[in-house]
């Protein structure tokens, strides 16, 4: 086929004449959407990256409150399980800077809760104002409570399988009836 009867078809077809084989004899073409083909070829190439930790940051105060700790525990356990790295850091404000042993109790408080789901990758230390630390997480540890998961949530989903209809939720005979 000659290249301007080539390139006729492609336009037509609102698409481009992209040259595969130039070393061919002929040249080897082919009508294609080479934008859509380049998004392809690079989708391909990143397609083995992986992605790697990130570091998460919690944030306390020195008189931060049980429930708020709860919470703000509830997530780092969450960053973890995910494979990500958490900085958790005490904030002081004012003459809270006296007493840095609350802060120092605080992130001794977060690692005991946390367990052994967390290893300290840098201990507590005072930058300014901010007393930190960063955990990573136990990779034994985090496998057996992945697994402990996904075997509760198969044993709920089991147990809703063969739970019986309740007979109070289906509408009854006079259902849409209203008395006065």
């Amino acid at each position: 086929m000659s290249p301007e009867a080539a390139l006729e078809l492609a336009e037509e077809a609102g698409l481009d004449l992209v040259e595969v084989a130039a070393a061919a004899n002929p040249p080897v073409c082919r009508i294609m959407d080479y934008g859509k083909y380049k998004y392809e070829e690079k989708k391909k190439k990143a397609g083995g990256k992986t992605k790697g930790s990130e570091l998460k940051e919690l944030k306390l105060r020195p008189g931060t409150d049980e429930h708020d700790l709860q919470f703000k525990l509830k997530q780092a356990r969450r960053f973890l399980l995910e494979g990500d790295k958490v900085k958790v850091t005490v904030m002081f404000r004012g003459r809270e800077m006296v007493h840095r042993e609350h802060g120092y109790k605080q992130l001794d408080r977060v690692k005991e809760l946390i367990g052994s789901l967390a290893a300290t990758e840098s201990p507590p230390r005072m930058e300014g104002r901010f007393l930190s630390m960063i955990l990573v997480g136990n990779r034994e540890e985090i496998a057996r409570v992945k697994k402990v998961e996904a075997e509760a949530a198969k044993a709920a989903e089991a147990a809703a399988a063969q739970a019986p209809a309740r007979e109070d939720a289906k509408p009854g005979p006079d259902a849409g009836e209203t008395h006065a």
